[in-house]
């Protein structure tokens, strides 16, 4: 399995074959609104857009999960698995198919004879954007490796559900804590990343959500307070006898693991 990250939640996971690029924004700015006054994600430099893409994973609606100008560029013959509001994003780019993958629903992709190319998507819930709406979580089973990956991007674990899934070789999941006025959670990494240790016992642990090479401006941009991390997730696994390796990403250098597939009974 291979991972690049793009800084915030942009990723492109290469194993068994196949291609899948996760909450793309490549491009542009990231504004929520069309308010760039109150927060405005802005790349130091361009990103070239990954080539030869089997299938684009939206975790959300939101434009940092489902960027309209990234979207707008990409090819839209290419399939698009997504929560409701990021499947409303991707059909109104003009993505021709596009399936919107509800919490608990499972979804088969590619060719299903032995041998072929082969991608299950399970959707479990994700992050709190209302008062009782939540978007999507994802556990990736790329078939043909026998390798899988759990993707959220928020640390809003879905602790009653993920429980069944077992164990997962690579987790990807925020491990520090953003808030807004130092009150309002915006990311729960130091809660999450604990949660999803304990429940998928990963072998293989990177953060998400971070600015990476993106700096933010904006009425609200000063306010967002960031604590903790890798390190600090690194050094508590570490001390309770957890044996798992936590990656810090560099933006756009490509990760290379060598997994051995679980073997489940």
């Amino acid at each position: 399995m291979k991972l690049t990250w793009f800084d915030a939640n942009t990723w492109l996971i290469e194993a068994g074959g196949l291609r899948v690029l996760v909450d793309p924004w490549l491009v542009g700015d990231l504004v929520f609104a069309n308010m760039p006054w109150l927060v405005r994600g802005v790349r130091a430099q361009p990103v070239t857009i990954p080539q030869n893409i089997d299938f684009i994973l939206l975790s959300q609606g939101l434009a940092d999960h489902a960027h309209p100008e990234t979207l707008s560029q990409l090819d839209k013959a290419i399939p698009v698995v997504a929560s409701p509001d990021g499947a409303e994003v991707a059909q109104n780019a003009g993505f021709r198919s596009v399936t919107a993958l509800e919490h608990g629903k499972t979804l088969k992709l590619g060719r299903q004879e032995k041998g072929a190319k082969q991608l299950e998507v399970r959707a479990f819930m994700g992050a709190v954007v209302g008062p009782v709406k939540r978007e999507n979580a994802y556990v990736l089973t790329f078939v043909t490796e026998g390798v899988s990956l759990y993707y959220e991007p928020h640390g809003y674990p879905d602790n009653e559900h993920l429980k069944s899934v077992g164990a997962v070789d690579v987790a990807i999941t925020p491990m520090a804590d953003q808030t807004l006025l130092s009150v309002a959670p915006v990311i729960r990494g130091s809660i999450a990343a604990p949660q999803i240790a304990e429940m998928l016992s990963p072998k293989v642990m990177l953060p998400t959500a971070e600015a990476g090479k993106v700096s933010y401006d904006g009425l609200i941009a000063p306010t967002l307070v960031t604590k903790g991390g890798s390190a600090e997730m690194r050094s508590r696994f570490q001390s309770e006898g957890k044996n798992i390796q936590v990656i810090q990403p560099i933006s756009g250098e490509t990760i290379d693991l060598d997994l051995k597939p679980i073997l489940r009974v």
